[in-house]
Order: C-alpha cells, then structure tokens, then sequence
C-alpha cells in the first residue's frame, strides 16, 4: 500500500499527510465510522468535521485511537440551528459541543466558515476575538478560515492571526483563482493552505459532467469539465486521479481535502492521491488544456 506525502502545514507545526478527509457527507453511523476508521488505516491523518451533522460519528470513529495520530478540525458557522451566527456565545457553544461530541479535549483547528460578504467576524467580541480566547486556553490550537471569498481570505491572513485557510473550487483543473489572489500572501505569511473540492464538487469525479451546472459554479468563465473528461476518456486517464493530484502538486503549503460520501469513495480518493500518472500524461495534457502543474509560483 502506497504511503501518503507528509507536508509541513504553515506555521501550524502540524505535519498532516497530504490527503485530509471531510467527512461531512459520510451519512449513518456505519458509513461514517467506517470511512473515517478506513481514511485512518489509509494513512489519512487531517479529519474535518461539521457541527450539527453529526459529529458524534467521528467520536465513535476515534474511540480509543491516539489523540496524536490525528488532526482534528472544526468549524464555526455551520450548525443548523444557529448558521452562520459568529458571536462570541455562539461561538463558544459551538467548539464546546464539538469538544463533547468528538470526545476529545482540544482541537487542532477551528475555522471561520463561510461569513457573508457583509458580516464581519473579525469585529471586535466576535468569532476571531472568541477563538483566539480559547487558544490561549489549549482548547484550540489554530485559527482559520473556510470560504470562497479570497477577500476574506487575504484580509484574515494580513491580520497575522490565520494559521491555515480552506479554499475550495478555486485551485482545481477548472480555476486556478485561489493562486493568483492568495498564494503569494499565504507563503509570506507561512499560512498552511486546505484545498477542497479537487474534484469540482462532482464536476471532476468520471460521470459525464452537466456545463451548465458548471456555469452555475464558475459564473462568466467558460466551462471546461467536459472537455477535459472527454479528452480523459480518450487518452484513458482517469479524471479523478489527474483531479486530486493536480491539487497535490500545489505550489504551495497545502494538503488536499476530499468529501467522499461513501466508503468506497474514501478507497477512490485515497487511490488517486497515490496513483502515479506518467510524465507524458501530464505532458500531453498540459499541451492540450495550457494548464500547468504549479500554477502560479510566481
């Protein structure tokens, strides 16, 4: 069984394989405990839970595992029951049942998730204030950010207090924004960078993809999912494989997150982190599409 890349992470001094699991969508007991069980066996070591969906599975799941053989993340913002509420209450509720559920006494990372364009967590008694508050205290042990809004991104990262941030859909073989608007800042900063979404949310995973679902996801820019997994079946590549390892080839401090649904999508992801593709696929590809491995290194 091929090992998994360990990367350093940033100023985290966390040291995560490459591949970090979301198990957001790994719905019932069974199918949670189980993927979460097998990403461990896999070498799959950065897990992300999802307050309010269940984060007693990943509880379960980790019973009687070494609390250091894995990282452990949380979120702020995602409860249904209080989504998107970044006040300073809140906000201690939130780590506090997360701490509860996972059963656990601190957390490697919690992020920020998704804020609105016009909330400002960063306030003064809001989220960051809060959570800073609780990594004084060891119950949290880095700060981040989850959005696709690369302002928000930026800005957290010049405050000097984001550890790592999740972008997702913005570092894939479809949109390489992330590398323009926020690498550079990231690496001056020695931000460790999640990448979700290699897989396009689905647009990149075999299935023949839907442009204009694409268009929907990447709005002015003109689709290019189905060309590429035209050209995948034509060349047999497997789509999925050149999808997450694109991310993986990152030229930045990053790992690679993947929000498989199933067990047996916990097995694919894992396979395509470590199956190598040949030098003239990449080649070929990269003729093809003028999309270049470490995009962005300025």
């Amino acid at each position: 069984m091929p090992d998994l890349a360990t990367r350093n992470f940033g100023r985290t001094g966390m040291k995560p394989s490459a591949l970090a699991l979301g198990a957001a969508f790994l719905h019932g007991t069974d199918e949670a405990v189980q993927g979460i069980r097998l990403a461990l066996d896999l070498g799959i070591n950065y897990l992300d839970s999802y307050p309010g969906h269940h984060e007693e599975h990943w509880g379960k799941a980790l019973s009687g595992v070494p609390r250091d053989s894995y990282y452990l993340q949380a979120k702020v913002g995602t409860h249904p029951d209080r989504r998107k509420d970044f006040s300073a209450e809140t906000t201690r509720w939130s780590v506090e049942g997360s701490l509860r559920a996972m059963k656990v006494d601190y957390l490697d990372s919690v992020l920020i998730h998704d804020p609105d364009s016009y909330e400002d967590p960063t306030g003064p008694g809001r989220v960051l204030d809060t959570l800073l508050e609780m990594k004084e205290k060891g119950l949290v042990r880095n700060i981040g950010l989850g959005t696709r809004d690369l302002k928000w991104h930026k800005q957290l990262i010049e405050s000097g207090h984001a550890d790592l941030l999740l972008t997702f859909l913005d570092y894939t073989l479809l949109s390489q924004t992330a590398a323009d608007e926020i690498f550079q800042t990231a690496r001056s900063y020695d931000t460790g960078i999640i990448l979700a979404s290699a897989q396009g949310m689905g647009l990149l995973t075999g299935p023949e993809p839907d442009s204009d679902r694409e268009s929907a996801m990447y709005p002015g820019k003109q689709p290019t999912a189905h060309r590429i997994w035209a050209w995948c079946q034509e060349n047999g590549v497997n789509i999925r494989h050149l999808a997450v390892q694109y991310c993986l080839k990152a030229p930045v401090e990053s790992i690679v997150m993947v929000g498989p649904s199933s067990v047996q999508q916990v097995r694919e992801a894992y396979e395509a982190a470590t199956t190598d593709l040949p030098e003239e696929v990449w080649l070929a590809f990269e003729t093809e599409f003028g999309i270049e491995r470490g995009y962005g290194a300025g």
